[in-house]
């Protein structure tokens, strides 16, 4: 059977002298790994559409229990990524958390389109990469399933107007009032988290924090998604250790 559909490469692995074996993040489909014959050769017409963070439009058909790509059309391979270490540290990051949160054979075009809107942000350098990076964390986090409760105290069900503290592994936070464990954050990080969290993708990055809130924001947002994954990501700690 033939599909077609767009996706971006998040991983390549090389097989042999010419092949590869490529996973995307698909439109239609989540996440799938494709095979790419000859696709290492100086000739394919495939070469660049399947190198990592290459987004194209995929024609693939379905083998034994695998899926094949019998043709791709570059759309986008966000070159201005390639010539920056830290920008292509970052962006492996998001592939890795794609991998992690994205299911497989499922449709994820929101996700898909986070991190599009993600890399072209980073590229053409329209926010801070730490704003960029926390914002991607969050509303990744958000549409698979972990997103925080954020709209009321959860000791006493009311909205506060000032510093909450916001716990780490429940993903709820508590008011001044009721007190409670948890990492204090500010106001303005509270409504950081309620506006990438409720506005759709093509919105998430229009509000701005003040340098302090910025700082909170993106080390809560990295906090939280370690807590929630439960894991180590190679992508991150590289990351930090070439922009350190």
């Amino acid at each position: 059977m033939a599909i077609h559909t767009k996706g971006l490469v998040l991983k390549v692995s090389d097989i042999g002298e010419s092949d590869r074996v490529v996973t995307l993040l698909t439109d239609d489909y989540g996440v799938i790994r494709a095979f790419a014959n000859r696709a290492k050769k100086m000739n394919s017409k495939m070469q660049s559409s399947t190198q990592l963070l290459s987004y194209s439009d995929f024609s693939v058909y379905t083998g034994n229990n695998s899926y094949i790509i019998d043709s791709a059309e570059v759309i986008e391979v966000f070159f201005g990524l390639r010539n920056d270490i830290e920008k292509l540290a970052l962006g492996q990051y998001f592939c890795s958390l794609a991998l992690e949160l994205i299911p497989e054979g499922e449709p994820s075009s929101e996700s898909l389109r986070v991190i599009l809107n993600s890399l072209s942000f980073l590229q053409n350098e329209k926010r801070s990469r730490e704003f960029i990076k926390a914002v991607t964390e969050l509303k990744l986090l958000s549409i698979a399933g972990f997103a925080p409760n954020v709209e009321a105290c959860s000791s006493c069900g009311k909205s506060p107007s000032g510093d909450v503290f916001f716990n780490l592994n429940s993903g709820r936070f508590t008011c001044r009032d009721c007190s409670g464990n948890g990492k204090r954050i500010s106001a303005g990080i509270l409504t950081a988290l309620r506006f990438v969290i409720y506005n759709p993708v093509d919105r998430m990055y229009s509000f701005a924090l003040s340098p302090d809130d910025m700082l909170g924001f993106s080390h809560l947002c990295e906090s939280f998604l370690l807590a929630q994954t439960k894991k180590e990501f190679k992508t991150l700690n590289f990351y930090k250790s070439v922009i350190s």
